[in-house]
């Protein structure tokens, strides 16, 4: 029987991050997207899409989901039966940026919250391409739709993060390091570092794309998590 996929979003997202990807996939597979919006620490997320997951499941997540998927890699291995990290970072959050999230979290709270979004935050998000406007106004209405109050607690959240790098060195499954070729916010260096550490995980760059592949090039994203589904299991 195949494994369930457990998709995680980035901050301020929702299904709509993986739209393309749901579609496809959920021809052959059973489909279960997670929200991320539910507590102000990685560690409380973690647990509460633990408590809604089946009890095995293949796990992908991108930027913060991918940050709260090792979290659960880390708190129950015996679960995740193969792991898809998608433009994000292992390593805590830096001084500056958690510094610089402050000023964020005001504006946002003082129902500035698209500004923040148009002005901080997508400028780094995306490559050029035919699509980078509708794409854009897609995360505005997805930030949106959320709301300031799930903005400051995934900022929380993220400023609190623990650091997962003993989490890639045990990985003993099927794992997939993926960064889009002209992601500003998570460079390929560190999905590099992150592969180094994850011994015997691919890793994969996205041409033409930059901090969330899943929209900016849909069919090819798609094509390398049907790979990844289907690769062997890796005994433990």
């Amino acid at each position: 029987m195949k494994e369930t996929l457990v998709l995680l979003p980035g901050m301020m997202c929702d299904a709509r991050l993986f739209a393309p990807q749901i579609i496809a996939l959920s021809r052959d597979y059973s489909v279960q997207l997670a929200p991320i919006t539910g507590a102000d620490t990685v560690e409380k997320i973690a647990m509460q899409v633990l408590d809604g997951a089946p009890e095995r499941f293949a796990l992908a997540g991108l930027s913060m989901g991918a940050i709260v998927a090792m979290e659960i890699q880390r708190r129950a291995p015996e679960r995740v039966t193969r792991l898809a990290l998608m433009d994000t970072n292992a390593q805590s959050e830096t001084s500056t940026i958690a510094a610089a999230r402050e000023a964020q979290i005001v504006r946002a709270k003082s129902g500035k919250l698209e500004e923040v979004m148009r002005e901080d935050m997508l400028p780094e998000y995306l490559a050029d391409g035919p699509h980078r406007a509708e794409i854009l106004d897609m995360i505005v209405r997805m930030a949106l739709d959320l709301g300031p109050e799930i903005y400051v607690r995934q900022s929380r959240a993220l400023q609190r993060r623990p650091d997962q790098q003993k989490t890639l060195r045990k990985l003993k499954i099927p794992t997939l390091i993926l960064c889009g070729e002209f992601d500003r916010l998570t460079p390929l260096r560190r999905h590099e570092f992150m592969a180094a550490l994850a011994v015997g995980s691919q890793l994969e760059v996205v041409p033409g794309a930059g901090h969330l592949p899943s929209l900016e090039q849909p069919e090819l994203i798609t094509k390398l998590l049907r790979e990844w589904l289907v690769a062997p299991l890796v005994l433990r």
